[in-house]
């Protein structure tokens, strides 16, 4: 008798215990925030701070990428990369020379199974310091396939001997030959063929000197 007394309270106790963490759950649920659920397309995989990367060819550095911050977002269906605090991209020449670069506020890379593209978004500037040619727009696309970079957008192109302003522009990759679609307002300088037009102030190394006789 006494031992069916135990097992009844116990079994009251129980019923009872159960019975109040079940209504703290219940009341608990409701109060507890819900989590958004992750999409893994539009979530990255990979976050790299201050990024370099370095291309070579020959044993010398052919390209040089460098970002603040990048995220690669390999599970989309198409992979890509985006650096949202800004890209600078630089081109060297085959004797190790600067003679392209690129700077942007953003930028996006866009690598396919067959394809290589790039996109440069907000105050891009693309300058040839070998030609002495600076581009100014504000989007620019370089397909590294095709090998060439090109925009719809509003473009300024500059240099010692002229200034060009349109839109719309179509360049190799490396900028050695930028021509602006639709042109506007566009002039050029003259100068004497014996003046120094322009001089390459990132690779000079000093002034050429007089051999003597």
């Amino acid at each position: 008798m006494f031992a069916s007394g135990n097992i009844i309270i116990y079994s009251i106790r129980f019923v009872a215990a159960t019975f109040v963490v079940a209504t703290l759950l219940f009341s608990c649920k409701s109060e507890l925030p819900v989590a958004e659920e992750l999409d893994p397309a539009k979530t990255p995989t990979q976050v790299v701070d201050k990024m370099v990367l370095e291309q070579t060819k020959n044993g010398k550095v052919s390209m040089r990428v460098s970002a603040p911050l990048m995220e690669s977002y390999s599970n989309s269906e198409i992979p890509y990369d985006i650096f949202p605090q800004g890209m600078n991209v630089k081109a060297y020449t085959p004797e190790g020379l600067l003679e392209t670069e690129i700077s942007a506020m953003e930028a996006m890379h866009i690598k396919g199974k067959t394809s290589d593209k790039w996109e440069a978004y907000g105050d891009v500037v693309i300058t040839n310091y070998i030609k002495g040619e600076t581009i100014e727009t504000d989007t620019i696309y370089w397909d590294r396939t095709e090998k060439r970079i090109f925009t719809h957008r509003y473009v300024q192109l500059k240099s010692p001997t002229m200034y060009m302003q349109g839109y719309g522009l179509e360049s190799d990759e490396l900028a050695r030959n930028a021509i602006i679609l639709k042109p506007f307002d566009s002039y050029s300088i003259i100068k004497d063929s014996a003046e120094v037009l322009y001089i390459d102030t990132v690779n000079f190394v000093g002034p050429m000197l007089k051999q003597k006789k």
